[in-house]
């Protein structure tokens, strides 16, 4: 990037750029991480923890304030989705407050999306140059949830607990039968079409919840990188002036709208994994 004010597409890549470790060696190097990703999702993650203990800790039988209102309206809102998807009420123990887990913590990666879009970069790009580094190159995304190997990660954590659950319900053996014998029937020769039609189905379910959740995001801090562009083609001209009224309205309404998009992803994404968990204690 030179010197001179970035081209559109330099201010796009720019942002789109993850801060890592190392450069890539490939498409495929595993020993690259995006350590912006990683910080955002992990301090969100304690931040929503910390809240979830805090109302935890403040709640009263008495009349609740606010925040102990809105925690329990939560609750009892994933606790009446997960007493609906998974009937077994020992499970529910652990697969309840993990719901709640999941939709608060994606809601608030979610949220970062309506920081201002330049207003974390602009610090961290101040706190780079005066450790002597090229401010230019000062990467930094906020959006955890629009980074793919965040929300793949968080998919395969729901694989892996799906996976504990069919052995955990079924037992390793009655797991085993049902890899081989279901969706098809029990007869030997079914059984490799049985066992490719169950890997196919796992695989399927983890790749759609990971891409669906990533791509919803990315396309919305797209969106939000084209309007702040049209605030800053401002000028005193015609066209720079109702660039910049354009950019205040598209912005508001974008924001607005996608505080929308921000609370069905998480509720989607905390509703794929009650029922895939849900359909790792049923029995074929």
């Amino acid at each position: 990037m030179s010197s001179a004010a970035p081209t559109s597409g330099e201010y796009i890549v720019h942002h789109l750029t993850h801060l890592q470790n190392q450069k890539p060696n490939g498409p495929l190097d595993f020993s690259v991480f995006n350590i912006d990703s990683l910080f955002w999702g992990v301090l969100l993650g304690i931040m929503g923890c910390f809240l979830l203990w805090r109302a935890a800790r403040k709640a009263t039988s008495g009349v609740p304030g606010r925040f102990q209102a809105a925690v329990e309206i939560l609750v009892e809102m994933v606790d009446s989705q997960a007493k609906g998807i998974v009937h077994n009420a020992q499970s529910r123990k652990f697969v309840s407050p993990l719901a709640l887990t999941v939709f608060v913590w994606i809601f608030l990666m979610n949220a970062m999306d309506l920081l201002p879009l330049d207003l974390i970069p602009l610090i961290w790009e101040q706190i780079y140059g005066a450790a002597g580094h090229d401010p230019h190159h000062a990467y930094m995304r906020v959006v955890p949830t629009a980074d793919l190997s965040m929300t793949m990660g968080l998919s395969v954590a729901v694989l892996i607990v799906c996976l504990v659950y069919n052995v955990k319900i079924k037992g390793v053996g009655g797991w085993i039968h049902e890899l081989f014998t279901a969706p098809f029937g029990p007869h030997p020769l079914l059984w490799p079409f049985n066992f490719l039609m169950q890997v196919i189905e796992f695989i399927a379910k983890t790749v759609s919840h990971g891409m669906r959740l990533f791509g919803n995001m990315y396309a919305g801090e797209l969106i939000f990188m084209l309007i702040a562009l049209m605030g800053g083609a401002f000028s005193l001209t015609a066209t720079g002036i109702g660039l910049t009224i354009g950019h205040i309205i598209a912005g508001s309404a974008w924001a607005i709208f996608h505080i929308l998009i921000i609370a069905l992803q998480a509720f989607v994404f905390m509703m794929l994994t009650l029922v895939y968990i849900g359909q790792a204690h049923d029995a074929h």
